[in-house]
């Protein structure tokens, strides 16, 4: 079903339509929420939000860019507004989502999940917007023009965004591996 004929349906009033449309896209808003709020107790209200704006606003997409586009458009917006709306600090966040699976290595899958875990505590350590472009580029699959669209921010942006967000995660990396070098070689 292409995206056209989805927002017909769904005004249409087709409840099976209404229900692929958030099957389709929750993991999208999950995620844009997620990125930007950093703490869950917050997360589902505000991705209900989304949906009600979703679904109230429907007749308003025209067509000129992928649902998905328009729909994660709305997530971000959502979100900013419930971060400046309630002051949020960062949490703690654990979403395996955003760091791919990494192969297994001789200690198995124990360590590959510590690595994950780590990369996740780097991430949310970023400023709000490299958070949001790593996701929506990196995990989302957004390409820089469908990012400039869903933020708002020029196409040199995103990229001076992405680019510094992955040098400082190189950064606290690099740093991260010195620390351990040195600690191994204080117990010689």
């Amino acid at each position: 079903m292409t995206d056209n004929e989805l927002v017909k349906q769904v005004l249409n009033g087709n409840q099976g339509a209404c229900r692929y449309l958030v099957l389709k896209y929750q993991k999208l808003v999950f995620h844009m929420v997620r990125r930007i709020l950093v703490q869950t107790e917050d997360c589902e209200d505000v991705c209900q939000e989304v949906f009600m704006k979703v679904f109230s606003q429907i007749g308003n997409f025209r067509g000129n860019s992928k649902l998905s586009t328009w729909v994660a458009t709305i997530a971000y917006h959502t979100s900013l507004t419930a971060l400046t709306g309630k002051q949020k600090v960062q949490g703690n966040y654990t979403d395996p989502l955003l760091i791919p699976d990494l192969p297994a290595t001789e200690y198995g899958n124990v360590e590959s999940e510590e690595v994950r875990k780590y990369l996740l505590k780097l991430v949310e350590t970023l400023p709000l917007h490299y958070r949001t472009v790593l996701t929506l580029y990196y995990l989302e699959e957004f390409s820089y023009r469908e990012i400039e669209e869903i933020t708002g921010m020029p196409g040199g942006t995103v990229k001076s965004y992405l680019s510094r967000a992955k040098f400082l995660l190189k950064c606290k990396l690099e740093k991260m591996q010195e620390h351990e070098n040195a600690a191994i070689f204080r117990g010689y």
